[in-house]
């Protein structure tokens, strides 16, 4: 798990560096490194933050 994951918590706002189009994304939950998170254009999607690294969403 990528440190930046374990601040990852339920109600944060993602996006997923491999799919842009999936959109930004609400942490449901972050159990052992794997994150699910709801996309708006994907549904809802369990990453292994082993693998990818979820960045947070800054409104801008």
């Amino acid at each position: 798990m990528n440190d930046m994951s374990a601040f990852l918590a339920p109600g944060m706002r993602v996006e997923h560096p491999g799919q842009p189009d999936w959109g930004v994304g609400l942490v449901q939950s972050n159990i052992a490194g794997k994150v699910t998170v709801n996309f708006p254009n994907a549904g809802k999607v369990v990453v292994d933050a082993a693998r990818v690294e979820l960045r947070p969403f800054i409104e801008p």
